[in-house]
């Protein structure tokens, strides 16, 4: 495997990069920070351990071909809906996509037809999408080329869905599926997972998984396009390890299974412990206390030396994986035990998300825009993507109107303090809108 090739590096190395392997340097992970010299492949061009990693991880996935990515889900979906769709193809998306598909609709110029997923308007969440939902939009739109879809969700939300024509997942938080008793992993056409999310693997791996052999080609042409050309041994190194665990210690993510099921016996008065598809995905709901999802996150910080994931409006996502241990989550269930003792009830309010426009829309982004003060921009035709981060799902895009709900949803989750992106970086003070 290449993790154990890496240990054996004992040449002078007269090439890139810059820091020689010098531990003077103090830079972690040099020691096997290489480039594609003799005896250690290409990720472009792979015959030797890159192509035996990939083996690996298509073993793994049972996929048809597995291609290793060294940018994250965000590269393996914008190479997929690239390799599956033309320029100009209607595509049917589910509304709560991560902000690379629509990067991808940008690129491809694809006409989109949203599919609304269920919506938990205690939680602001996105929950499964219906199968009935996506067959009303292909008898509707028969000329669609793809379904797009989020499976697993952000908190761990599953949509089982079939349809005749491609179908493309976004399985990013879902790499763990398929092991010890967690959900089958997700059946689609392509399917791409971020390994580094829920499996012992560095930030930025991921793998694209190819089940139709038709887009084989076309995924990795795609790739070695938009993949850098200098993709980093210390990333692939992460991957390979990854692989070895997975194979060699499948009773490590059993037991970790069994840890989550004790960890739910946790008993709470206030605060809830939300059941989603997926038990790793510890997601916390504040609503009904006189508690915020913020202030719940800062406590847990602060008090506890626990870092959440995200905190929404009224739930905060805490992520567990094979790298914990009984003693951290049973710290986790004290100190959500002690908060819960402290807390007292209140109301419930509503959120209500802002309904996904009609028919067909094309992402439409002006190069010259003007600056309008957020607060005078409704009915305005937004020239940026704006999006709540975690977890990168757009809220309006370039070509959709500021109505009354995007505007109203948009002031509720700064009066909560989500974190709210524009690409100006002006909101929300201003935003970008359609010049007149």
């Amino acid at each position: 495997m290449l993790h154990d090739a890496l240990k054996k590096l004992n040449t002078v190395p007269f090439h890139m990069p810059g820091h020689k392997r010098n531990a003077a340097f103090g830079i972690a992970g040099a020691q096997i920070d290489i480039t594609e010299i003799e005896g250690f492949d290409n990720l472009h061009n792979p015959h030797g351990l890159i192509a035996q990693l990939e083996a690996t991880l298509a073993e793994i996935y049972r996929a048809e071909k597995s291609f290793l990515s060294v940018g994250g889900s965000t590269l393996g979906m914008l190479c997929a809906i690239s390799a599956v769709c033309e320029k100009g193809d209607t595509v049917i998306v589910a509304r709560n996509c991560h902000k690379s598909v629509y990067n991808a609709c940008l690129l491809r110029e694809l006409k989109i037809v949203f599919a609304e997923p269920e919506f938990d308007e205690t939680h602001g969440i996105y929950k499964s999408l219906h199968q009935s939902t996506i067959e009303r939009a292909l008898q509707k739109y028969p000329q669609a080329k793809a379904v797009i879809l989020t499976s697993p969700t952000y908190e761990g939300y599953v949509s089982e869905i079939r349809a005749d024509i491609p179908l493309i997942i976004d399985a990013a938080h879902g790499a763990h599926f398929g092991l010890a008793d967690y959900p089958a992993y997700p059946q689609g056409s392509i399917v791409v997972s971020s390994l580094h999310k829920t499996l012992p693997a560095l930030t930025q791996t991921a793998v694209i998984n190819v089940y139709d052999s038709r887009y084989i080609s076309e995924v990795k042409f795609w790739l070695d396009i938009l993949e850098t050309s200098s993709p980093s041994y210390v990333l692939m190194n992460s991957v390979s390890m990854c692989c070895e665990f997975v194979r060699t210690h499948p009773e490590a993510f059993e037991n970790h299974y069994v840890l989550l099921k004790q960890f739910r016996t946790l008993s709470l008065s206030h605060l809830k412990l939300l059941k989603t598809d997926d038990i790793s995905k510890i997601v916390i709901s504040t609503a009904g206390t006189a508690i915020s999802a913020k202030a719940l996150g800062s406590i847990l910080r602060d008090t506890y030396r626990i870092e959440p994931e995200m905190e929404g409006i009224s739930h905060i996502v805490l992520m567990s994986t094979v790298g914990d241990t009984q003693a951290e989550l049973n710290l986790l269930r004290e100190a959500l035990g002690e908060i819960d003792a402290s807390l007292e009830s209140d109301a419930v309010s509503k959120i209500t998300a802002p309904p996904p426009c009609e028919g067909s829309f094309t992402i439409k982004r002006e190069k010259h825009a003007q600056i309008t003060p957020f607060s005078a921009a409704q009915g305005q035709i937004c020239n940026e993507f704006i999006y709540a981060y975690p977890p990168d799902i757009p809220i309006i895009l370039p070509g959709e109107v500021f109505t009354d709900s995007v505007c109203d949803y948009l002031h509720t989750l700064v009066k909560n303090g989500i974190t709210v992106i524009s690409d100006s970086g002006m909101f929300p003070n201003n935003v970008l809108t359609k010049s007149e």
